[in-house]
Order: structure tokens, then sequence, then C-alpha cells
């Protein structure tokens, strides 16, 4: 029985990543080699897409889809999911296209798939991740932002921000993906904390992310504000969830303890006609 990972699509959402795109695909090829690549271009405007159809063309493992326009980054990565799946893919793999996410590391997630993990987060907050070339200050937002995170979802990852992935199929034939917010890089959180809810076999393994060092990040200070905002509505939804289910039980468990009383008291009843 063949291993889950020898049918893997890691996709690339790309725009304006013209000078990034070839070197990050060219890695991948080297670190995995029997590993696909669907390159996602949202019709960049510096020449990406026509670098990317030059790639392909050249590597009969490299797979383009054009978009029309700029979408967004959830947007995109649903239109690779949906392609993967189509075409039958057993596990696929999350990747920047700016060389953040190192494909020499990929081999980590995969390894956890075969494992029987349903999707593996390449994480930087557990032993042995790390971050290159942030300021402090962003560290210790992106640091903070996912520990509140994760305890308002009650979901108990490190990094549920991460960008770095691997899913098994299943998993997101599962989910409801149509239903993912759009906005900015909120998605991420929301396809973790959903893969959790659903019962899904969840693990981090930990993973160097260095930040680009060609082209401007498409990230800007308003993601962790929204994103904080959107997930303390999901906490409270959640919580507020898990004090009705909670609530149903005790009414549950006060209800066999009456008809108990009952039962005993009819007995003695009984007994004492007797």
């Amino acid at each position: 029985m063949s291993a889950p990972s020898e049918s893997t699509l890691v996709v690339i959402p790309t725009f304006n990543e013209l000078e990034n795109l070839p070197l990050i695909v060219g890695r991948v090829r080297t670190a995995a080699p029997d590993v696909d690549v669907l390159i996602v271009d949202d019709n960049s405007p510096d020449g990406t897409g026509r670098k990317a159809d030059e790639i392909s063309a050249a590597d009969s493992q490299v797979h383009v889809l054009h978009r029309e326009g700029k979408e967004g980054l959830c947007a995109a990565y649903m239109a690779g999911f949906s392609w993967g799946l189509e075409r039958g893919y057993q596990v696929i793999c999350e990747m920047d296209a700016d060389g953040s996410h190192a494909p020499e590391q990929l081999h980590l997630l995969l390894e956890e798939i075969d494992k029987g993990a349903d999707l593996v987060i390449g994480s930087r907050y557990i032993d042995g991740g790390k971050v290159v070339n942030w300021p402090k200050k962003r560290w210790f937002l992106s640091r903070g932002g996912n520990i509140y995170i994760s305890a308002a979802l009650g979901a108990g990852l490190s990094d549920m921000t991460a960008g770095y992935r691997a899913y098994r199929r299943e998993l997101l034939e599962k989910l409801d993906l149509e239903a993912l917010s759009h906005a900015g890089y909120i998605f991420q959180v929301e396809l973790a904390w959903r893969a959790v809810e659903a019962g899904a076999d969840v693990c981090e393994v930990p993973i160097t992310f260095t930040e680009r060092e060609i082209g401007e990040s498409k990230l800007d200070g308003s993601f962790v504000k929204d994103s904080l905002v959107e997930v303390t509505k999901w906490g409270v939804q959640h919580r507020v969830t898990q004090l009705k289910e909670l609530s149903s039980i005790l009414g549950e468990l006060r209800g066999e303890r009456q008809r108990k009383k009952q039962a005993r008291k009819a007995r003695r009843q009984m007994r004492d006609a007797d």
C-alpha cells in the first residue's frame, strides 16, 4: 500500500512574484522531486503568470492555474485545493512563493501525514521552530496573537496563523471550504480550528520561517487587529455552544436522577402496600 505523500501537490499562490517564483519552484523540485506543484496566479501585472507558464512548459510536474484578478489568498488556496482534489491528489500542501517556507523542510510535514496525521502545521513557535529576519515587535505581535487565538478557541495549537501546511484530502473534503472567511489571512486560523473541531488529527512540526528578501510583504498591520476581533467572536460563540451543551447534559443527568428517585419511591410504596 502506497503512502499518502506519494501523491502530493504543493499549491503556491502568486501575485507579483516574478523574481521569487523560479527560485521557490526550483527548490521544491530539488527538495521533493516526486511532488507536483500548482502555481495559482492572480493575473500578476509584473508577468509572474507568463513566467509560471514558461516553468510549466519545461517541467511536466509543474502546473499553472490562472485567475482573472486578485481575490485574496484564501480564494487562491480554495481554487488550488479544488484543482488538486479534482485530480485525485491524496495530500495537498500550502507554501508561500516568497521563500519564507523552506521546501527543504517539506519532508517534515509529509512524514507526519504518512504516520496518520490529517493536518500538519509547520510551526514557528514550538521547540525547534524559529523566525529569521523579523523585527522584535512583529515577532511579539505574532506570538502573542497566536497565544490569544489558541486560548480563545481552545485549540491547543501554537501557530494557527501559519501558512506552511499539509492536508489529507479526506480532511479537505470534510471541511466546508465554501463557508470560510475570505478576509485577509484569517482563513488559516479558521481552517485549523475547524479541523480541530471536526476531531481531525492535527499536529505541528518545527520549521524555520525566513522573511522574504525579494519584493514587499503583502501583510499589513490591520491583519492582527481584524484577526483578533474575528477570533474573539468565534471564541464567544464557541463558549456559548459549550455552555449550552453542558446545560443540556446537566439537564439530562438531573432528569435521570429524578427518574431513579421516583422509581425508588415507587418501590418503597409497593413494599409498604405489601
